[in-house]
């Protein structure tokens, strides 16, 4: 079955790029506000809020993304954009809200349960298990196991077909993100930068609808940063969604469709990457609202001393 799966990767991709093309050309239509509703949302979120004591890390009252898009997901630190991710995937629980995803009610669903849906997510420090091998991490990522049933374990035939397509799938990664000549070493002798291609080809395993990626740039050397950009690329054309927070503004410009700006847990805009970029509440939230002020105050101070 997976092997077949396998096989109408090979011969659908032009479909899925058509797909990918029209999702892409839908968002010239969509509002660039906060909330904005999508033509064909995957995930939709509704009053989500999370609070740690007296202070509320997320408080998202609307957001939808669109499906077969690359969204980016992005604002100054400490704005609640890791937290968000956790309360969708399951890693964490919100105080109040609900979120579906593919018309799944997620409230209250566990993060594993969540990964079976088809929604999965990276870190941002990366979590391979340093002292199992490459490939031992890669059939790791595969569900529905029936070597995990007791039972079932004791007899080779009920898992051993299953395992070797598993295998082949994890070999096809591996070879796809130029780590098949690493499947035999052990995960914690990978570069940052391959622990990252590990984690996305791990993730792949279950053949997601939904890729989250936190900070998939974070610690990458230059080399491996164009790899990984070509990757993520990849996903949306392979008729993936793609959502990804990130920090490196020249990487949010070059391949994300649509873009959705926190700031102190709330969503303050939307739109595409050029639009963005120069919104006015985007500025004041990276650089303060007051930045021309404190500019003058070290002029004032700095022609107090020359004087």
């Amino acid at each position: 079955m997976v092997a077949d799966r396998i096989e109408t990767r090979d011969v659908d991709p032009p479909l899925r790029d058509d797909q990918s093309e029209a999702a892409r050309a839908s968002l010239s239509g969509v509002p660039h506000e906060p909330g904005a509703p999508k033509p064909d949302p995957i995930v939709v979120a509704d009053n989500i809020v999370r609070k740690f004591g007296g202070l509320t890390a997320v408080d998202v009252e609307h957001l939808e993304i669109q499906r077969n898009v690359i969204t980016a997901l992005i604002g100054p630190n400490g704005a609640g954009k890791t937290t968000f991710f956790n309360l969708l995937t399951g890693f964490d629980k919100p105080d109040e809200g609900r979120w579906s995803f593919e018309g799944h009610n997620l409230n209250g669903m566990s993060a594993y349960r969540v990964a079976r849906l088809g929604m999965v997510r990276t870190f941002q420090l990366t979590k391979v298990l340093s002292r199992l091998s490459v490939m031992e991490n890669m059939r790791l990522g595969a569900t529905g196991q029936s070597g995990e049933n007791l039972w079932q374990a004791m007899f080779a035939p009920f898992w051993r077909s299953q395992e070797k397509a598993n295998s082949s799938r994890a070999v096809a990664l591996l070879e796809r993100f130029s780590l098949e000549p690493k499947k035999d070493d052990f995960a914690g002798s990978l570069s940052g930068g391959q622990r990252k291609l590990l984690e996305m080809a791990r993730a792949l395993m279950v053949e997601p609808a939904l890729v989250m990626l936190d900070e998939p740039m974070a610690g990458v050397n230059p080399a491996l940063k164009q790899s990984l950009l070509g990757h993520v690329k990849s996903l949306r054309e392979d008729g993936m969604t793609v959502l990804f927070v990130e920090h490196d503004m020249d990487m949010v410009r070059d391949i994300s469709d649509w873009v959705i700006v926190m700031a102190q847990g709330r969503i303050i805009a939307e739109g595409p990457p050029e639009a963005v970029m120069s919104d006015p509440k985007v500025i004041d939230a990276y650089l303060g609202a007051h930045h021309d002020a404190e500019l003058d105050l070290d002029e004032s101070q700095s022609g107090d001393r020359n004087g």
